[in-house]
């Protein structure tokens, strides 16, 4: 099947070359995408075809997610902790272990959905995620992965494993996690953090990721906290700690946050060829500290760390934060919000190629050129622009509403889900 987008204004989102142009869409994981495309007239179209007019709309490649944790989906308006935290240890105690112990099987699932929803109608096509459910183990991978598949949101899924609470769960989370790789699923080897993971797990983490050709994906140094633990309990700083055990040897593995590291750290990190997740809001939201990434010579993603789905929005937050800790220019923001797909062509992920895009009403007051579009990208689009999403060819978001699943009843049910799980905290 063919889609073909009519009058589109259409941004090379490598080039940033704007031109006025009619695009051919190809269906599938391997499809393509032809600008300049003639498009038949009805009689000559295959059977599925179809002529989308997109009336001088903005057009480009869809967006990517570098961190997220769909399983807080379920968490806005949740009650109060029993306890208001005062540092980050305390938010995790306090907030998401609390929550992410009482998760069953159907909880994730209405979490993934929804979260699949709210990503893709900002206009994002592929998550890399970090799931914990340390008493809902067993299937969650898979579970997650159905409902991406039904919304159509492509993903790079781990388990986040963890020796926090106790050898079942942790011994759970490996065999999850070997079990998904196993059976053909696109993931990493999933670790909370250095201080929730002890010698004999990151060990086994590492082999895990080497029999699978894959990385390790781990909060890396968000809180101070993280540091004092490495030292008082190995001698080592997070990312020696890492590097000694083989993690950074690892070029598919990504790193999240890298708040508090210190210049040797960086240079480790830097000379190793893994990647970097820069989580501004979050980090924001948990008064963990910020920095700059300029030090990274490029391999840095954007996430949401499970704040939202909003790419556009985390993108906008970088700028900001950055201007005030490295002097972070359009072009920077903008290379870091693109950057995912470098990653995931690196990786050899499936389902992030040329026929996904998203088509932008953008209603501005101003030229948009090929010169000034990183202006445009970081005051002006945002998520109300998003008109339709196409993923791997095929039209999910058409007119602002998904088409692939009933997104009335996926809310409903999340609602549900929610109180069920409310109740349980």
């Amino acid at each position: 099947m063919t889609l073909y987008l009519q009058n589109a204004l259409f941004l090379d989102w490598r080039r940033l070359a704007v031109t006025t142009t009619d695009l051919a869409v190809e269906e599938g994981p391997l499809g393509g995408l032809r600008t300049g495309a003639a498009i038949p007239p009805p009689a000559q179209r295959d059977a599925g075809d179809r002529v989308l007019d997109c009336a001088g709309m903005l057009v480009t490649r869809a967006f990517g997610c570098g961190h997220h944790h769909i399983y807080s989906t379920l968490a806005r308006g949740m009650p109060a902790p029993r306890k208001t935290p005062t540092n980050f240890s305390e938010i995790l105690e306090y907030v998401w272990w609390h929550l992410d112990k009482r998760l069953d099987l159907e909880m994730i699932e209405a979490s993934a959905l929804a979260a699949a929803i709210t990503s893709a109608r900002c206009g994002v096509t592929f998550i890399i995620d970090h799931h914990a459910s340390p008493f809902a183990v067993r299937d969650s991978l898979s579970t997650i992965a159905a409902a991406f598949d039904r919304v159509g949101v492509g993903h790079l899924l781990c388990y986040e494993i963890s020796d926090r609470d106790g050898e079942g769960p942790r011994e759970e989370g490996l065999a999850e996690t070997d079990a998904y790789l196993s059976g053909g699923g696109q993931g990493h080897v999933g670790l909370h953090a250095s201080f929730t993971v002890g010698d004999e797990l990151l060990a086994s983490a590492v082999e895990l990721a080497r029999k699978h050709d894959t990385g390790v994906h781990i909060h890396v140094a968000e809180d101070r906290a993280d540091q004092d633990d490495a030292l008082e309990k190995y001698g080592l700083r997070v990312v020696e700690r890492l590097e000694k055990a083989g993690v950074l040897a690892l070029p598919r593995s990504i790193l999240a946050h890298c708040i508090h590291l210190s210049e040797h750290e960086r240079d480790l990190v830097r000379r190793s060829g893994v990647w970097v997740v820069q989580n501004v809001e979050s980090n924001q939201n948990n008064n963990v500290g910020l920095t700059g990434y300029g030090w990274m010579d490029g391999r840095v993603m954007l996430g949401t760390d499970g704040m939202h789905g909003d790419m556009l929005r985390s993108a906008q937050a970088a700028f900001l934060c950055g201007q005030a800790t490295e002097g972070l220019g359009f072009d920077a923001v903008y290379a870091r919000f693109r950057a995912v797909h470098d990653y995931l062509r690196a990786f050899g992920a499936r389902g992030d190629t040329d026929n996904n895009l998203v088509v932008l009403d953008y209603d501005t007051p101003t030229p948009l050129t090929d010169e000034n579009f990183p202006g445009h990208f970081v005051y002006g689009l945002d998520a109300r622009h998003v008109r339709h999403v196409v993923a791997q060819g095929r039209l999910i978001v058409e007119d602002g509403r998904i088409t692939t699943v009933d997104e009335e009843e996926v809310l409903a049910h999340a609602r549900r889900m929610a109180r069920k799980l409310w109740d349980k905290m």
